[in-house]
């Protein structure tokens, strides 16, 4: 241990240490420091940066910090292994509600189900069982939340409803006619109970139970669509907001396109998606609710207007914009004309200059959080990242917000401020000029001149200033920028000889080549992107397969798999500078490197050359280097073999 850091851990100053870690690059001997000292938010942060992700959704659970939580289920996502793993983990420590959410990133259905199950969100779990062929199992999920909660009427009209679609009229039938009349749920039940009454062949009941659900404002026809398409029902939230539609989904929140009953406008209600009555996600909820102060305090005509706050969701009631959003326009229409995309820019800095003056930084600004009105006018959305007078939060990277429009500062693991908020806007105004997406960590992207031959050099100079990689060169604040930006002529229209076309929707937006940067000391090749020494080999057939083995495997021991380029027919590792083994391995080592090759084998994989060309001593320990070419006779015990050997 560095002797400065072990000074401060004898002092029991087990902070100061865990930074002094950080700051020396010993990111692995931070985490554990701040696990000592019970803070783990910092911890899962530190661990992350240290490349052990299973360890980082442990800490970030126990944390408490759903923000954290949903970044890094959005990154296991890509490790299924991973995933698997730390559900396993997780659900171990009753933790189901992150280990649910996670088996859903692994694609594992009926799991997934089964942890929602033991998390206490039946509908969820009954959702995903029959979405695995489990239609009986979802049913008795169903039946015993109803048992337990006999007035939890969302869950008798999923049970009638999945009760129909087995064939089970007559069950579905008593099932939904413990709907009371007065409850909420009584017009989603009256579309699958029209229709259940049909089938049993009554000749009164469906007529009756028709005209309630016609008088409630329902469909008049019975037939199979009440039954496949629920969202006809429309049913209607909180007494007042009519459902028209899905429009967007998070595993923290669902968005759904409403009307108003009683102001007769369209709104948009955000519903809090993790929570439950025994307590799950309180701390989540303490983010959300964050939100919604966060918007009571933005009063603004460059923001989202909130209409409502509904504790008992939790839900807030949002404006509609009918103009949807501005990543969608970018992926429709390419570039912008000047003018529009100044008048974009201005208006998310006019709201980030209302917001910064009261002590929020939104962290999150990007295309798919300016949305637009009927009218066309820009607002900023989406504060549920923003911390309110908070100067000392930290964003880990690919965390907050998305890679592309993160500060230098934030992709760090530095704190956001407001000037942060404005490098986002101008990578966001150089994509609007440009219709090009710049990859993650290069701010540069095309020049505006180059992309519009009506701008000069001035323009070229404020977008430099805006997206600036040190924050002190950037604006002073959003207020200056915005003045600085109007100060200069924007053309009109669009230049058609200038500029590259976008791509075409759903296309990658990152060049597959230029990531890769040549070392002028001689070193490895680093990669741009995430900033890590990259060994590049042929890839083949076999040597895939082998590396699919040390990928799954997941043990921070092994060297990491960062890329499959199954184009350039290029496979990529993370290089170390650091030396082969010289000497004999400690005892330490030694035990690190057996869990390692154990979780390589449990993987189904072998490594075929443990000796002291494939050993690297680093900072953390020993790690094993990845074998391109294994030998046909290589096994399991003969790995052994050689370790105990070295």
């Amino acid at each position: 241990m560095d002797p400065d850091v072990e000074s401060l851990v004898r002092a029991e100053r087990l902070p100061e240490a865990a930074r002094l870690c950080s700051e020396r690059g010993d990111h692995r001997g931070a985490s554990l420091l701040y696990e000592r000292a019970c803070d783990w938010s910092r911890a899962a942060r530190e661990a992350l940066r240290a490349g052990e992700r299973v360890r980082a959704m442990e800490l970030a659970a126990q944390s408490g910090d759903e923000t954290l939580g949903e970044g890094l289920v959005a990154l296991l996502e890509a490790h299924r292994n991973e995933a698997l793993t730390a559900a396993a983990r997780l659900s171990a420590r009753g933790l189901d509600h992150w280990a649910a959410r996670l088996l859903e990133a692994a694609g594992q259905a009926r799991e997934a189900g089964r942890a929602w199950e033991r998390a206490g969100l039946p509908g969820r779990a009954a959702e995903l069982l029959e979405r695995s062929g489990e239609p009986a199992a979802a049913a008795k999920v169903l039946e015993a939340a109803v048992r337990r909660e006999p007035d939890a009427f969302a869950s008798v009209v999923a049970l009638g409803a999945l009760l129909v679609r087995l064939g089970k009229h007559d069950a579905a039938v008593r099932t939904l006619q413990r709907v009371p009349l007065a409850a909420a749920e009584r017009r989603g039940a009256l579309a699958h109970l029209v229709y259940a009454l049909a089938r049993l062949g009554l000749s009164h009941a469906p007529a009756a139970a028709d005209a309630e659900h016609e008088g409630q404002g329902g469909l008049a026809a019975v037939g199979e669509t009440l039954v496949s398409s629920p969202i006809t029902s429309r049913p209607r939230l909180f007494g007042r907001y009519e459902v028209v539609r899905e429009a967007a989904s998070s595993p923290g929140a669902r968005v759904l396109e409403c009307v108003d009953v009683a102001r007769g406008e369209a709104v948009a209600v955000k519903l809090f998606a993790a929570w439950d009555e025994r307590g799950t996600g309180r701390d989540a909820l303490a983010r959300f609710e964050r939100e919604v102060r966060a918007m009571r305090a933005l009063d603004h005509p460059s923001i989202v207007p909130l209409r409502e706050f509904v504790p008992e969701g939790p839900a807030i009631v949002l404006g509609w914009m009918a103009g949807g959003t501005l990543e969608h326009l970018l992926s429709t229409t390419g570039r912008l004309a000047p003018a529009r995309a100044l008048e974009i820019a201005t208006c998310v800095l006019t709201a980030l200059t209302e917001a910064h003056r009261v002590g929020i930084v939104h962290r999150d600004v990007k295309p798919s959080n300016v949305l637009f009105d009927e009218a066309g006018g820009a607002r900023l959305s989406d504060f549920g990242v923003a911390h309110l007078a908070d100067a000392s939060a930290t964003a880990t990277a690919g965390v907050f917000g998305t890679l592309a429009y993160m500060s230098p500062e934030q992709r760090g693991g530095l704190p956001a401020t407001a000037r942060s908020d404005l490098f986002s806007v101008g990578v966001m105004l150089r994509e609007m000029l440009s219709g090009e997406r710049p990859p993650p960590g290069n701010a540069t992207g095309v020049a505006p001149t180059a992309a519009h031959a009506g701008l000069d050099a001035r323009h070229d100079a404020i977008l430099a200033q805006l997206t600036a990689e040190d924050p002190q060169d950037r604006p002073l604040d959003a207020g200056e920028a915005r003045r600085a930006l109007l100060a200069l002529p924007w053309p009109a229209a669009v230049d058609p000889s200038a500029g590259q076309p976008r791509p075409p929707p759903g296309s990658s937006p990152w060049p597959r080549t230029g990531r890769l940067a040549v070392d002028p000391a001689g070193g490895p090749p680093l990669d741009t992107w995430m900033r890590r020494p990259v060994e590049c080999v042929a890839l083949s057939d076999a040597r895939l397969a082998r590396a699919r083995a040390f990928a799954r495997a997941g043990h921070p021991a092994l060297q990491s798999i960062l890329r499959v380029d199954p184009d350039e027919a290029v496979l990529w590792l993370e290089a170390s500078r650091d030396a082969p083994l010289r000497g004999p391995l400690t005892g330490e080592q030694r035990a690190t490197l057996a869990a390692a090759l154990d979780a390589l084998h449990a993987a189904g994989g072998v490594h075929g050359q443990v000796d002291a060309a494939h050993v690297t001593i680093t900072e953390d320990g020993a790690v094993l280097r990845w074998n391109p070419d294994a030998e046909p006779a290589a096994t399991p015990d003969r790995d052994r073999l050689a370790l105990a050997r070295l």
